[in-house]
């Protein structure tokens, strides 16, 4: 299992865009059989900040995620649309057990 929480800070013009992109691709990425959760997070004192949370059941389902079609599409949709470039914060699962996710 890794677990790997990505910090975006988006343009504040292109918060909703950045929101539509996002559910989007994780609505999609859901559907990979490598992927336990993706989650989209909005902060609520700075609407211009999210966290997508993204749970896969193995070490090779990162790069076979970022191998399918939604996800180059909302790479490139979203890139115009950073303040900063995104922070991928990798973890490791301690609880609940992997069979809980």
């Amino acid at each position: 299992m890794q677990i790997v929480l990505v910090h975006v800070h988006v343009k504040s013009e292109f918060i909703e865009a950045f929101k539509a992109a996002s559910l989007e691709n994780a609505r999609n990425s859901i559907q990979e059989p490598g992927i336990a959760r993706f989650d989209v997070i909005q902060q609520t004192e700075d609407p211009a900040r999210f966290i997508l949370i993204e749970v896969y059941r193995t070490s090779e389902s990162p790069t076979r995620h970022k191998e399918t079609s939604h996800y180059l599409k909302w790479r490139d949709t979203v890139a115009e649309m950073m303040a900063e470039p995104r922070q991928g914060v990798k973890y490791m699962n301690l609880f609940p057990d992997d069979s809980g996710w």
